[in-house]
């Protein structure tokens, strides 16, 4: 399961991409798979191919994302009634809307027509190959939670069963692809492996030390956080292992403070939740005081990515303690800030935190405890990992190399999709 195909295989010219962009509509409800589309498409608009054409899936009401990329090449849009509202239900109805909207999408010029889908319902024989990227296995590697109803049940199976029609499956790690392949029933040899790219907002934002520093100092004042804390970034729901992360701080507060930590630093760490909702507060609030953990945990408002960046470039690191992870994306957004990361030993996480953090086995607080004291305390480990962290940011992708790979997967599957039977 390799990428070579993207080097191997020159740009196909007359190419038309009908993409379901409903994601990039409604970014809080689905945040990780909009991020990946906006970036991919600003990759695709970055550099242009000759004959390439784009039609976008759009959920009516709501606004068009394709306006803010004036330079990519939209010659279509197909407006879709909202379905968020039938929760698991949508996922039975979607692909057969979906059916609908894409017939005759391809037709009107020479190009070869594939469908490209993140991370939402595939259409039901769509009649033209599908190019599907698998962002989640939480549904598959935790059914208890995922498929816990009927609908969701059925909607899940409905979904992988259309997976494994697909042409081409596109993941962003290795381990994620031989899960994938095992957990779904894919044949391997459709399963592509593009490494994921962090967004380039990240890695600027700490190209300046000095103006860093300055924006630092201002974030510290503005969100009332200490001097030294760890952030956590991601979900709070069933894929984090955050009751893991809780008991490990609670394993620290009954220890004693060691000798090596400044007199000015937190006893135990302090730890700054992004991205939580009111009602993940309202649960972690509960949970840490259960832990006697009250005053050790602060929640970020919502930041723009510029000020996130920021804090996870001060923070002592980033944690994702988690028990399915088929992107790593919290932890390459903080390798993108040069900062270290802890992590659960899961899914995309080994091959992407690598020499620049910690990888725990989940549901560990023991080691999980001694990774945080290990990095809160010593300042030689902590320049080490984020030595480690700046050189595995300078080995990653760009989105405009993310997009010159997927332009490649659309060329085979089209041309697979023309190929004579054997």
């Amino acid at each position: 399961m390799s990428s070579s195909l993207a080097v191997e295989r020159p740009l196909r010219k007359n190419v038309r991409v009908v993409i379901d962009l409903r994601p990039l509509q409604e970014p809080d409800r689905a945040p990780l798979t909009a991020a990946y589309l906006r970036n991919l498409l600003r990759g695709f608009a970055a550099e242009s191919v000759e004959g390439e054409s784009f039609v976008a899936l759009l959920s009516l009401g709501l606004p068009d994302p394709t306006e803010a990329l004036p330079d990519l090449p939209v010659v279509g849009r197909r407006w879709l009634p909202p379905t968020r509202r039938l929760g698991a239900g949508a996922m039975t109805l979607d692909p057969f809307m979906l059916r609908g909207a894409t017939i005759r999408a391809g037709t009107g010029s020479e190009a070869a027509a594939v469908y490209h889908v993140a991370g939402t319902s595939l259409p039901f024989a769509p009649g033209m190959p599908v190019v599907a990227t698998l962002l989640d296995l939480a549904p598959w590697e935790l059914p208890h939670v995922y498929q816990a109803s009927p609908a969701a049940r059925f909607g899940e199976r409905l979904r992988a069963r259309m997976l494994r029609d697909a042409a081409a499956i596109i993941v962003g790690t290795s381990t994620v692809a031989r899960t994938a392949a095992r957990s779904l029933h894919l044949r391997p040899d459709r399963v592509r492996v593009i490494p994921l790219a962090a967004d380039p907002i990240l890695s600027a934002i700490c190209d300046d030390p000095e103006s860093l520093a300055a924006s630092l100092s201002r974030e510290v004042q503005r969100l009332d956080l200490p001097d030294r804390y760890f952030v956590t970034l991601g979900r709070y729901d069933a894929r984090a292992d955050i009751p893991t992360l809780l008991d490990a701080l609670a394993l620290l507060s009954r220890q004693k403070r060691p000798a090596s930590l400044p007199a000015e630093c937190l006893w135990p760490p302090a730890v700054a939740l992004a991205g939580a909702s009111v009602e993940d507060r309202a649960a972690l609030a509960r949970a840490a005081a259960r832990r006697g953990l009250e005053g050790r945990l602060s929640y970020l408002p919502p930041l723009p990515q510029d000020r996130l960046a920021t804090v996870i470039a001060g923070s002592r690191g980033a944690l994702r303690p988690s028990v399915s992870d088929a992107t790593g994306w919290s932890a390459l957004e903080a390798i993108a800030c040069g900062t270290p990361v802890i992590a659960s030993a899961v899914g995309a996480l080994p091959e992407i935190v690598g020499a620049a953090g910690v990888l725990i086995e989940p549901r560990d607080p023991a080691h999980l405890a001694r990774a945080l004291e290990a990095l809160w305390c010593d300042d030689a480990f902590d320049a080490q990992l984020r030595a480690a962290a700046v050189a595995a940011q300078a080995r990653r992708p760009t989105w405009l190399e993310v997009a010159r790979q997927t332009r490649a997967v659309y060329a085979e599957a089209s041309l697979a999709s023309q190929a004579p039977p054997l």
